[in-house]
């Protein structure tokens, strides 16, 4: 029973660390290089949501290219 606990406790030790390394990199990723956003309504038709269906188009926002100013034309550039 004891030896029990003493792998209970190594394997909730080691989520918790895991989970306090990837939570700050998962963050700091999300910030600096790219996230996943979601494009809804009619305000980017037809090359986001063709055909005024119901469903979203999923975007990747890539914030390393506007750090560098790496804007070209025929890009798309979100504002919030």
């Amino acid at each position: 029973m004891a030896q029990a606990r003493g792998v209970g406790k190594k394997y909730v030790q080691a989520f918790f660390k895991g989970f306090f390394v990837a939570v700050p990199v998962t963050v700091t990723f999300l910030d600096r290089v790219a996230c996943v956003a979601r494009v809804e309504g009619a305000s980017m038709q037809p090359s986001l949501n063709p055909g005024g269906r119901q469903a979203s188009d999923v975007v990747l926002l890539n914030h390393w290219s506007i750090r560098n100013y790496d804007v070209q034309r025929g890009d798309i550039v979100s504002l919030v």
